[in-house]
């Protein structure tokens, strides 16, 4: 049957290879548009001009650079011009001069105080850039603010639009600078075109590499189609196998519930229990806690605790019996078992692992230990006359083992 059904999985192999050298060639006619459009506007970018303002005190005519920001834009400005340096010198680019809503005062005129300040910053630039007077088309008094609310400024416009330069320095000028644009869209669009012609190669390429990659998958068809029947064998053998390890492990699943009593904890007078839940055949969760009061002679001597310890296990190997897990314990004690007593508080946690051993489908015995770090304080004691004395108080700091124990296990179900 698979080998009836090559002919036509060839075909479709054919038909998605036309289908993404179509998407392709569209995809390549996408971009070269993107290209041609992302010139365009590279082109706008650099016939646009950009404006610096620059303040001025009212009524004055003296650039005061540190003034109102003015050296922020000046470093602007000079930095622009500099990247642009050669093309001022050869005439391509001029600078746009403007003084907006200039007031002259009792001894200059608003006409008077617009020329001095366009010269004033002018005189800035060509003394910190070494240009010239001819780089600069300079507007008479504009009576207007700029932008609708600056008034008492000199905007300064680079590059200056074609326009103002045929106007203020002439024809010759203004025909200088058009030739430059056009020369920048031939050379943008000679770019872009060169782009598009290594794209299209690039995909003629791919088209063939993908030709031949088709090839030469329908051979390994055919090669994968001689071995369908070993394969077919070694899938069924499989098959089989994984159906009986199914069945093997959901024999084996494990209780969800199970109550928990450390043995050791018990052989000292110490009632110990616990409870385990089973979240699935890996993970356990379990907390154990103990209890115990104990006093004699005269309630001389004394043995109390009580310990609570939450714990996460994770079950290992094939039948899940040992396991790896981290725990945590806190609680307090109070000793005192000869003439000096121990009382105070403990917490810490460590690393786990056991093995279980099954005695019976319910009961088990948990062999387990930890290693980990205990804190405690306590402080000590002594009893004169039926009168506890406190003693000084300590501090201990536990690596190692921290938790023993042998534990009944009782599944309940």
């Amino acid at each position: 049957m698979f080998l009836s059904l090559l002919p036509e999985y060839v075909k479709s192999i054919h038909k998605e290879t036309m289908i993404r050298r179509m998407k392709r060639t569209g995809f390549t006619l996408l971009l070269a548009l993107l290209a041609l459009a992302g010139k365009a506007q590279d082109k706008a970018a650099a016939t646009a001009d950009t404006a610096f303002v620059f303040r001025f005190v009212p009524r004055k005519d003296v650039f005061y650079v540190p003034y109102a920001g003015n050296q922020t834009e000046l470093n602007r400005l000079c930095a622009v011009l500099q990247a642009h340096i050669d093309h001022l010198r050869a005439g391509r680019m001029y600078i746009s001069v403007s003084s907006y809503a200039a007031t002259g005062n009792d001894e200059t005129t608003a006409q008077r105080m617009a020329y001095l300040r366009s010269s004033r910053v002018k005189s800035e630039l060509i003394q910190r850039m070494g240009i010239t007077e001819q780089m600069f088309v300079t507007d008479r008094r504009i009576a207007t603010p700029y932008a609708d609310s600056l008034r008492e400024v000199v905007v300064v416009a680079f590059p200056a639009g074609v326009e103002k330069i045929e106007r203020i320095a002439g024809t010759k000028a203004a025909e200088t600078v058009r030739s430059y644009y056009r020369e920048i869209e031939e050379q943008q669009q000679t770019e872009a075109h060169a782009r598009l012609a290594a794209e299209q190669q690039k995909q003629q390429e791919l088209a063939a590499r993908e030709a031949a990659a088709s090839r030469e998958a329908e051979a390994a068809l055919r090669k994968a189609a001689e071995a369908e029947e070993q394969r077919r064998t070694e899938d069924e053998r499989r098959r089989l196998e994984a159906e009986e390890q199914a069945r093997l492990s959901a024999e084996a699943k494990p209780y969800t519930f199970a109550l928990r009593a450390n043995l050791l904890r018990w052989a000292t007078l110490t009632p110990d229990l616990g409870i385990e839940w089973r979240v699935n055949r890996h993970v356990g969760i379990l907390v154990n806690g103990s209890w115990t009061s104990w006093s004699w002679s005269d309630k001389d001597r004394r043995y109390a605790l009580w310990k609570v310890s939450p714990e996460v296990r994770y079950y290992i190997d094939k039948e899940k019996r040992g396991y790896l897990g981290v725990m945590y314990h806190i609680g307090e004690f109070n000793y005192k078992l000869g003439e000096t007593g121990k009382q105070g508080d403990y917490q810490g946690g460590g690393i786990t692992g056991g093995y279980t051993l099954p005695l019976n489908s319910r009961l088990s015995l948990d062999f387990h230990a930890g290693i980990g770090y205990t804190h405690a304080e306590y402080d000590k004691y002594r009893v004169t006359d039926g009168v506890r004395v406190r003693g000084e108080n300590q501090t201990k700091n536990h690596w190692g083992i921290n938790q023993l124990g042998v534990t009944l296990v009782w599944s309940v179900n």
